[in-house]
């Protein structure tokens, strides 16, 4: 009898009214999922080092170059999500099944070649902040990664994802401490609309970190196998698709927050060695609040991803291997997934507490990344391209022409990068 939908009575519409208010918050807690965290961990302690810098070399110079590259990263992100959504796999798995094995072990080699280096950075991250707290790394990275390392392995996927999404709050310390630097809000304006490039290998390098950097090989093996994680179906692509959208537009808000920051502070300065030098920067300029906001964001920007970045590679190997790989399982029930995770953050926390040179680690790990990136976008658009494998959720024409533009265009400055890095090592850049 109440089922009879038919029946015109007052009673059915009383119901939705009531709650309409706890409706829309569901909605929005529905929304952000895995591609908020897999973008925002994009703005790691590597990312944040690069945005800040490019802030104090070129000031507003970059901020148009970072417009385009929110575009491909929402295209980007996007493409993942779907494939995760509309197939129930992750980018691992499809690649293992639509390629053979030996691009399939082109792909992982590539992923863990880049995070390898990004895990050691992210704990760094987290010693860099803390020093500027008056905290010795040494008292700060064991604890940090036992809390990151727990997290996972005795949560289930949404707990942890819950987490990841409290961690991404720290990144609104960056957007105040833009408006404490004081910021030329014309020359602002005019940087966002306006094309700016320089013909020199500063600025072209820097341009590829900045794209290396945003659009990371890791964060769509994460945003794919995230949404499996998570058990999303086909019906919920419409609520994954905003998850990724808002999530990667936010990130890139907060990317080009940096560096607005740090040109209105120090622009034309130079370029600058770490995020943690970029706090310091901003002190004499925009006060002790400023420095202070820029820590708080690097920890909470280097913790997410310290725990994403491990996460990447442990499901990419997991799905690449056929074996289980789910945060919700136990270590008896997925041992490579949670031994990986496990055996990488003790690399990376164990490096991070040894004198390393962390900045030619960074500097070295953006590189990996820009050259890498194209390579892992082409598994991406040949896959949203297929039919076969996501039928009518493939790329449309229109789509797979800008899909095909954005890896074309990432490609070609990866090559740049490429050919840059070598001609630098026979002195003849």
């Amino acid at each position: 009898m109440t089922r009879d939908l038919g029946t015109a009575t007052a009673a059915p519409r009383t119901t939705p009214v009531r709650r309409t208010g706890w409706r829309r918050i569901t909605m929005i807690a529905a929304v952000a999922g895995p591609g908020l965290v897999a973008a925002n961990a994009g703005n790691d302690a590597a990312g944040i080092a690069t945005y800040a810098s490019a802030g104090s070399q070129f000031t507003y110079g970059t901020l148009f170059f970072m417009v385009l590259v929110t575009i491909a990263l929402v295209m980007v992100q996007e493409m993942a999500v779907r494939l995760g959504a509309h197939t129930g796999k992750g980018l691992g798995a499809l690649i293992r099944e639509q390629f053979n094995l030996r691009l399939t072990a082109l792909a992982v080699f590539c992923l863990l070649l880049a995070n390898t280096g990004l895990v050691v950075s992210e704990f760094a991250g987290i010693g860099a902040a803390f020093e500027l707290l008056g905290v010795p790394k040494w008292a700060v990275i064991p604890p940090a990664a036992m809390l990151l390392w727990a997290l996972v392995l005795f949560g289930s996927y949404h707990w942890a994802e819950r987490i990841f999404l409290i961690m991404s709050l720290a990144f609104f310390a960056y957007p105040v401490a833009m408006i404490l630097g004081h910021p030329h809000w014309a020359d602002v304006g005019h940087h966002l609309v306006v094309p700016h490039m320089e013909p020199s290998k500063d600025f072209i390098l820097l341009a590829v970190a900045l794209i290396g950097t945003t659009v990371s090989p890791y964060m769509q093996f994460y945003a794919a196998a995230g949404v499996v994680d998570r058990g999303a179906k086909p019906a919920d692509y419409p609520l994954i698709r905003a998850d990724a959208v808002l999530g990667a537009v936010f990130a890139c808000v907060i990317s080009l927050t940096i560096i607005i920051a740090t040109a209105s502070a120090i622009g034309g300065t130079g370029p600058l060695d770490s995020a943690a030098q970029a706090a310091e920067a901003l002190k004499p300029v925009a006060g002790q609040n400023a420095e202070l906001l820029f820590a708080l964001g690097l920890i909470g920007a280097s913790a997410l991803a310290g725990a994403v970045v491990p996460l990447s590679a442990s499901y990419a190997i997991g799905e690449a291997a056929g074996v289980e790989r789910s945060v919700s399982r136990s270590f008896r029930d997925a041992p490579l997934f949670l031994g990986l995770f496990t055996a990488q953050i003790v690399l990376g926390a164990t490096v991070a507490m040894t004198p390393i040179d962390v900045i030619q680690l960074l500097i070295g790990t953006q590189v990996l990344q820009g050259l890498i990136s194209p390579i892992v976008l082409v598994y991406l658009l040949v896959l949203t391209n297929r039919r076969s494998v996501l039928g009518p959720a493939a790329n449309s024409p229109r789509y797979r022409i800008a899909a095909t533009a954005v890896v074309v265009g990432v490609a070609s400055m990866s090559t740049i990068l490429l050919v840059q890095t070598v001609l630098g090592w026979f002195d003849l850049g």
